[in-house]
């Protein structure tokens, strides 16, 4: 049974930082896509980062770029998403999700998903 579990949301105030984690497990993921996405209340779910599992490629929103830094460690099968600079518009959940996909910024791409873990910015 796969699972994807995140950890390390909260609340931080406007230039903080924060590293999420999403723990994997259930099967191999050498072949798949890691990515992390984010939901705001009334919003669509948006792309925020992704990384290839095998050869670590990783790929970035614009709105984040230069901010965020995704990352995974094999040994732990954990993929992690350092967030600094943060600001108010950060604020959603954020979700982990696994895909065997070149097309990683679809959400409807990925086929496992975690539960998400609240990220709220304060100004």
């Amino acid at each position: 049974q796969v699972q994807l579990v995140e950890s390390g949301g909260g609340l931080v105030q406007a230039g903080g930082s924060l590293r999420l984690s999403c723990a994997a497990s259930g099967r191999t993921f050498s072949s798949y896509v890691m990515g992390w996405f984010r939901q705001a209340p009334g919003k669509e779910r948006e792309f925020v980062a992704a990384i290839r599992w095998s050869g670590g490629n990783t790929a970035y929103a614009d709105s984040v770029k230069g901010r965020f830094t995704i990352s995974r460690d094999n040994a732990k099968n954990t993929v992690y998403l350092q967030m600094n600079s943060l600001k108010p518009a950060d604020t959603a959940v954020y979700y982990c999700a696994a895909g065997h996909t070149y097309y990683y910024t679809l959400s409807n791409e990925y086929n496992y998903w975690g539960q998400g873990t609240q990220v709220t910015v304060s100004s």
